[in-house]
């Protein structure tokens, strides 16, 4: 059988990978769907951190949340995986986009209730902290679904780069509309709302385009039904009984640990300069809660930006010439010089500018090298294990930083030197495990290369 020529848009497609004529069409759609996620979370974004930062003790509140999103996972995860065997993939992923969109549409109205809006803060940032990693997880579900092992290889970086461009598209629109068009911050919402309420169709448009692989699907939804039984009964059991996921493990609550801690000092620098503008009468304190929303919407603007620079121009070629061994060791590096330096001079303009690139960093280098240190473990690690530490270990690094703010902040007044200073400890201890993970990274390719006997 000959293969298809090539197509018009097959060719466009393969700048950035190899694209089959037949694939070119649900793959555009996959990766405009994936954009429009991406641009609806980071649009509400900068919205989210000034509802609670304008709040009195805002800096601490978002700090306790990673510990109230980690609970109420504990719940909508569980709630999830029973809808999960019960719908149909299409009908599950368009049902929950929805779900989620209804929700936005609600705070809308809520934000027009002077006792609903005083509290909106709390709850609302809640609501992001689990709609961000639902709905972007289920889209890799629903492409996984679609494509074998072999397309994957090939589309999926075409996937990434819509969630990647989403993300700073986000960013851009919400700084057009905030800035420009100077549209309210809880009309942002019904922006969001509707592009969600978009990609739900692209979801069921892509369904009903790939439905001739309904049978081969179900046998494998009954394989993977199969698998997920026993991620709850024995992840944790995985990680627990093996050292290198072990410290897979303890790696991601130390390097999250170190990320909450570096977003509550920026939040509560934003806040004290904020303070600071309307205290000298350079601000409107009505004025604050536009103003915070402002500088967060510029901070990850300029984070996408540098993002995408460095995951299409930098993290292929690092990995390439640099391998595990030196793309590891780039993100603790930069953050350790970020808590440096604001040991040194704990204003804005430095941290600003640190934490933007080890945010981006983080979002790029660091991203791709925690999926790479995967690739040597069996098939139910990927499956159990990863699942269990990608989610209940990344929220334990969040709840360690809401418990040492709570201490720090709340019980102390620590002032964000003493949380820097607690990062640079924390980033030795990273170093360290880098180090270990690498080594049984090394034993693990050892093994496997060796020859059966």
């Amino acid at each position: 059988m000959t293969e298809q020529e090539p197509t018009l848009l097959s060719r466009a497609l393969g700048v950035v990978t190899d694209v089959r004529p037949k694939e070119a069409l649900t793959a555009l759609l996959l990766t405009l769907n994936v954009f429009l996620l991406m641009t609806a979370y980071l649009a509400i974004k900068p919205v989210r951190e000034g509802l609670i930062l304008v709040m009195p003790s805002g800096p601490e509140y978002k700090s306790y949340m990673g510990g109230a999103i980690a609970i109420t996972l504990l719940f909508a995860v569980p709630a999830y995986a029973r809808f999960a065997d019960r719908l149909p993939r299409n009908r599950l992923v368009v049902g929950v986009t929805l779900f989620f969109a209804s929700h936005l549409v609600l705070f809308w109205l809520g934000s027009s209730i002077p006792a609903v809006r005083s509290r909106l803060g709390l709850l609302f940032y809640l609501w992001v902290g689990i709609f961000n990693m639902m709905v972007v997880a289920q889209f890799w579900s629903f492409a996984n679904d679609l494509y074998d092992e072999e397309q994957g290889k090939r589309l999926f970086p075409l996937l990434g780069v819509g969630q990647t461009v989403g993300a700073l598209a986000g960013n851009a629109i919400a700084a057009f509309l905030l800035e420009v068009l100077h549209l309210g911050v809880y009309q942002m919402l019904l922006f969001s709302a509707a592009l969600l309420a978009a990609s739900a169709f692209l979801t069921q448009v892509v369904h009903t385009r790939e439905s001739h692989r309904k049978e081969g699907a179900t046998e494998q939804d009954e394989d993977d039904t199969q698998e997920k039984k026993g991620i709850e009964k024995g992840a944790f059991r995985l990680v627990f009984k093996n050292r290198y996921l072990l410290l897979i493990a303890a790696f991601s609550v130390v390097f999250t640990f170190v990320n909450s801690n570096g977003e509550y000092m920026l939040g509560r620098l934003v806040k004290e300069h904020t303070s600071a503008l309307v205290a000298a009468g350079d601000l409107a304190k009505a004025s604050s809660k536009e103003y915070i929303t402002t500088t967060f919407n510029r901070f990850y603007l300029y984070v996408g930006i540098c993002t995408v620079v460095l995951q299409t121009l930098v993290v292929s070629r690092l990995i390439k010439h640099g391998g595990l061994k030196v793309a590891f060791f780039v993100l603790p590096f930069i953050a350790l010089g970020d808590a440096t330096a604001v040991v040194i001079a704990p204003v804005l303009a430095i941290l600003f500018v640190g934490k933007i690139a080890e945010n981006s960093t983080d979002y790029s280098v660091n991203n791709t090298v925690r999926n790479m240190l995967w690739l040597p473990t069996t098939r139910a690690m990927k499956y159990k294990a990863k699942q269990a530490i990608d989610t209940f270990f990344v929220r334990m690094g969040d709840v360690s930083s809401a418990l040492l703010v709570f201490l720090g902040a709340g019980l102390s007044a620590w002032s964000v030197r003493h949380f820097a200073s607690v990062d640079i400890a924390l980033v030795a201890l990273w170093l360290v495990l880098a180090v270990a993970i690498l080594r049984e990274n090394k034993k693990l390719h050892e093994k496997q290369s060796k020859p059966d006997t």
